[in-house]
């Protein structure tokens, strides 16, 4: 069990379950480049245990993750997530050989909601809030893009890609980007459970295949060429002027050059 108090991850295994959890909740565990490579460092460790049936991905706080938040990052002092390192945080999670439940409390913004995507099953309290805002400063999220479009679907995705705005967890529930609510954080864990002693009684060579099989059939295809794409994507936005302007109004407290003036 790794218990060291300055730790970005922690984890834990327990009868088969390996619990990966993100630590950073004076920050609302703000996805910086470190975090990110301690998050895979994690989840590779724990697949490479002989007894670790399924993986939990969880966040200490109040919130799950922020994401890579610009500003948030520049006031902390932090390196960003660059695209080809969130791609392969992604696929990390996407492609584990074992199942990956979320457990979702709080806020879920950007690429901390593009992770709860990239699970095979996510459960969330209804205090949970998502939002993919990349627009917003003039940027695309490219790399997450497979797989909240596989969860949710082109039109839901092409909504709030577009107006980047915040969505509840009933909204994120119906949409699919979620797979069950609870009402409380003991009811959270009582689900979180349920889900885990159900994908324990599944055949470990079997579920491997299942999840071989939905990436094959049920979602966007997500290979190197793809990934390379959606990473270019970000690149050449994030260089350009329209992004430069957004990361100025950003910092400087005010609205972007393209929105209206007398907007709120």
């Amino acid at each position: 069990m790794t218990r060291h108090a300055d730790a970005l991850v922690l984890t834990e295994v327990d009868a088969g379950i390996g619990i990966v959890t993100l630590n950073r909740p004076h920050a609302h565990n703000l996805l910086d480049a470190s975090l990110a490579e301690s998050l895979i460092g994690a989840i590779d460790d724990l697949v490479a245990r002989p007894g670790v049936r399924t993986i939990v991905l969880s966040a200490l706080g109040d919130s799950f993750s922020v994401g890579s938040d610009p500003l948030e990052l520049e006031r902390s002092g932090l390196i960003a997530v660059e695209p080809a390192l969130a791609a392969r945080l992604l696929r990390s999670v996407a492609e584990c050989p074992r199942p990956v439940v979320a457990r979702v409390q709080g806020p879920a913004y950007g690429l901390g909601a593009g992770l709860i995507a990239a699970c095979d099953i996510a459960i969330a309290s209804f205090d949970a809030e998502f939002s993919f805002e990349a627009v917003h400063i003039g940027r695309v999220p490219a790399v997450i893009a497979p797989y909240v479009i596989g969860a949710v679907g082109p039109q839901r995705a092409r909504r709030y890609f577009l107006t980047g705005e915040r969505f509840s967890a009933s909204e994120a529930y119906r949409i699919g980007l979620l797979s069950e609510l609870a009402a409380s954080a003991e009811q959270l864990d009582d689900a979180i459970g349920e889900v885990v002693d159900a994908l324990l009684l599944g055949g470990p060579r079997a579920q491997q295949q299942v999840k071989s099989l939905v990436r094959a059939l049920g979602r966007p295809r997500v290979d190197e060429k793809t990934l390379d794409q959606a990473v270019d994507i970000e690149h050449r936005l994030d260089a350009g002027a329209e992004a430069q302007e957004g990361l100025d109004a950003l910092f400087g407290r005010r609205h972007p050059g393209w929105v209206p003036a007398g907007s709120s």
